[in-house]
């Protein structure tokens, strides 16, 4: 593979200071008029196919074609933001490359990977990159195992007297946005990354030393190509955020988001002003930024519906668009099934896409042909994979494509009630806040969402799940008994079947890691493609109508949101319980948490490795992305006195339980007066077993029931939060 790699180190030859542009109003009857030496960049992001077949991409080159009339040739740069091969029937019948194709012929100089770029896996994304892109591929944070850009971290392109540093920047999101598995040996081993972590300080960095380097090379000007967006679900990977820990750039072209921003004005690390902008999805219209002769910015979003067609610019790529569209034409205008109503991926009272963070009656029909075409259990689909609405009446081969473009295939896995409810609440995460692609759309399941209660879903570094740390939002989960008809609750220590995608199933997508090939028994592996799994659901068993079942725009009622404060912590904590006061503490505080389907289990057992890592988040000790869960947690006891680290998935008794806390503290010594319990003697002699149980006493930790203590018996749930509240107690005095 070709790498250009720009030498960091160039930023320490560095002996001016950067100055940013004097910032013009955009779209404004007060925007400098063209002058000799301005500088055109026209940018588009999230293209997705374009939503009529490509054809858009006519009128981009048609006004390139005016742009070059006015500023000359030489002035006139045609860029990419990301997401362009992906999302419509072109992407998904040639895996992006009929797009390259058009993106050749219509002009296009540099370009960046969005995260749907990797949608057709790496291999295909680089053979792009080599061998059948004409523009050139940026990106300075999408790097290899050894941390070296894998593209071009930047290019400088000269206008005249002119240099302008074109930096390509790609959302770390893109581990998880797209299957993780793309990124990784077949190990499981990451192999590519994105500068992620570290809160963002990582990425903040690859892109300020970027800047350095083009710079330093001679650079007058830094333009970010980025796929960012503006989403707070993918903090701290915004646009803005990036600009704020940054220095040196006078303007973002952004995408991802999908947002309208014809300009923006954001501060960065020395609150000097940088330009933001972003066109929306699907070429709604194309950005302009003009760098004037002035030295003055400006940016606006033009509408390509104005665009003069009858340059040869247009009249040359229309004709070329046109003759890829009768290559697929015959197959996508097949009517394969009509639906008696609407199908939707939108909020029928606001417009607003909905499928990422509410059920909808698409979403159902998608899960349902997973579930029955499969004869799972279970079936979902993730919203990010359902693309756009059909409408009432005859049903086009390539209407089904661009709900499902991605080529995603169908797997059958058995996984525990466990790894559903995670997945659940993952999926649940951000519903009230924002959208997520990962939200579940399902079939054979209900559940329901309180979003009043925060997400205590706990992500590792590339955004992958971990684990659940506190209150579930996800409650009341139950499952279609096949037999009866009835709905039943679901049990976590069950094993399902679970019918989606390989994207998700098999490769981990949207960050399920609770999923992927090792963590699941595969019964059917890769059956069918995503779009041929939804035709043979409607042909087979709905025989090709859509009938009323599907009307309700909002779905069947799989999914309740409610946002609901309540007194019960669980469906089997109440108030009226002696231990209600201390599962409150502990799951307030982040010490303990739940065991799925809304429920504490008071009565069941703690491992010794999970009472680790309750003492470790006590002292502040980071156990996310442990591998096993309880290693992180494990290694700190050892080094700290706390444990020896031994037996980690055996159940912890109540003796152990107050010695590792004894421990924790530094070997404290009581004086308490035991002789009042009838089973002392049956404390063990091991050392420090004796003092533990006396501080515990003389401290109010271990209280006793009936005059005995228990030393040896195995801790509940109950019991244990119990513990964790009185010793929290004690140590605040």
């Amino acid at each position: 593979m070709k790498k250009r790699l720009f030498p960091l180190l160039l930023a320490l030859a560095m002996a001016f200071s950067l100055a940013a542009p004097a910032l013009a109003a955009a779209g404004t009857d007060t925007a400098p008029a063209v002058e000799e030496g301005d500088i055109v960049v026209l940018y588009t992001n999230d293209v997705h196919c374009t939503s009529d077949n490509g054809m858009t991409y006519a009128a981009i080159a048609g006004y390139k074609s005016e742009m070059e009339a006015a500023y000359g040739a030489g002035n006139v740069t045609l860029v990419d933001n990301g997401d362009a091969i992906q999302g419509g029937v072109l992407g998904a019948l040639s895996q992006g490359s009929w797009i390259v194709d058009i993106m050749n012929e219509v002009g296009y100089d540099l370009a960046i990977p969005g995260n749907h770029e990797f949608d057709f896996q790496m291999d295909t994304f680089l053979d792009i990159v080599e061998n059948q892109a004409e523009y050139t591929y940026l990106s300075c944070n999408f790097v290899d195992v050894d941390g070296n850009p894998v593209l071009a971290p930047y290019q400088i392109v000269s206008y005249g007297d002119v240099d302008v540093a074109y930096v390509g920047i790609t959302t770390p999101a893109t581990l998880t946005s797209s299957a993780p598995a793309y990124f990784q040996d077949e190990n499981g081993n990451y192999i590519y990354g994105f500068c992620q972590g570290s809160e963002g300080q990582n990425l903040y960095d690859q892109v300020q030393d970027t800047v350095d380097a083009a710079r330093a090379e001679g650079a007058d000007y830094v333009v970010a190509l980025a796929h960012l967006g503006v989403d707070a679900s993918t903090s701290p990977y915004m646009s803005t955020e990036v600009i704020a820990n940054t220095t040196g750039i006078d303007a973002v072209l952004d995408g991802h988001s999908h947002s309208v921003v014809p300009t923006q004005v954001v501060e960065n690390a020395d609150g000097q002003d940088v330009l933001l902008s972003q066109t929306g999805t699907k070429a709604e219209s194309v950005g302009k930024l003009v760098i004037h002769a002035d030295g003055t910015m400006t940016t606006e979003l033009v509408a390509l519906a104005d665009v003069d067609t009858t340059t040869q610019g247009y009249t040359a790529a229309q004709a070329f668009i046109e003759g890829i569209q009768t290559q697929y034409a015959q197959t996508t205008e097949e009517v394969v099934a009509t639906s008696e109503v609407e199908l939707t991926i939108n909020d029928p009272e606001t417009g607003d896409r909905a499928v990422r963070s509410a059920e909808t009656n698409l979403g159902d029909l998608c899960a349902d042909a997973y579930r029955i075409m499969l004869g799972a259990d279970i079936g979902w689909v993730n919203g990010g994979g359902v693309r756009v609405n059909i409408a009432a009446g005859d049903i086009t081969y390539g209407d089904i494509i661009n709900v499902h473009p991605f080529g995603n295939t169908a797997c059958l896995v058995e996984v525990t009630g466990q790894q559903i409810l995670d997945a659940l609440e993952l999926g649940a995460m951000y519903v009230g806040e924002a959208e997520n692609g990962g939200f579940l759309q399902v079939s054979g399941l209900k559940y329901t969402i309180n979003t009043a209660i925060p997400t205590s879903v706990v992500l590792d570094e590339e955004e992958n799940f971990v684990e659940v740390s506190g209150q579930r939002r996800v409650s009341d989960v139950q499952v279609l008994d096949s037999e009866s008809g009835e709905y039943v609750a679901i049990d976590p220590e069950a094993t399902y079947t679970l019918a989606s995608h390989n994207y998700m199933l098999y490769n981990g997508g949207d960050g399920f890691a609770m999923f992927g090939k090792d963590n699941v028994t595969i019964l059917k592996d890769e059956v069918m493609v995503d779009n041929e799994v939804l035709i043979r659901y409607i042909q087979e068993e709905l025989g090709g109508v859509i009938g009323q079942e599907y009307a309700n725009p909002r779905g069947q009622g799989r999914i309740t949101i409610v946002n609901e404060a309540s007194d019960e912590l669980y469906q089997d904590v109440t108030a009226s319980n002696w231990y209600y006061e201390a599962v409150a503490y502990v799951t307030e505080n982040g010490i303990m948490q739940g065991v799925g389907g809304g429920n504490f289990d008071p009565r069941g057992t703690t491992t010794r490795g999970a009472f680790m890592t309750m003492l470790a988040r006590y002292a502040g000790v980071d156990t996310s992305g442990s591998s096993p869960w309880y290693q992180a947690s494990m290694e700190w006891a050892m080094a700290e006195g706390v444990s020896d680290g031994s037996a980690p998935h055996g159940s912890v008794t109540r003796v152990q339980a107050v010695a590792m806390m004894w421990r924790y503290l530094g070997s404290h010594e009581f004086d308490a007066d035991l002789s009042r319990f009838s089973d002392v003697d049956e404390i063990p002699g091991w050392n420090g077993a004796r003092e533990a149980i006396e501080w515990a006493v003389d401290a109010g930790v271990m209280q006793g029931s009936n005059g005995q203590l228990n030393p040896n018996g195995i801790a509940t749930r109950a019991e244990i939060a119990q513990l964790m509240m009185k010793f929290c107690e004690s140590i605040k005095g």
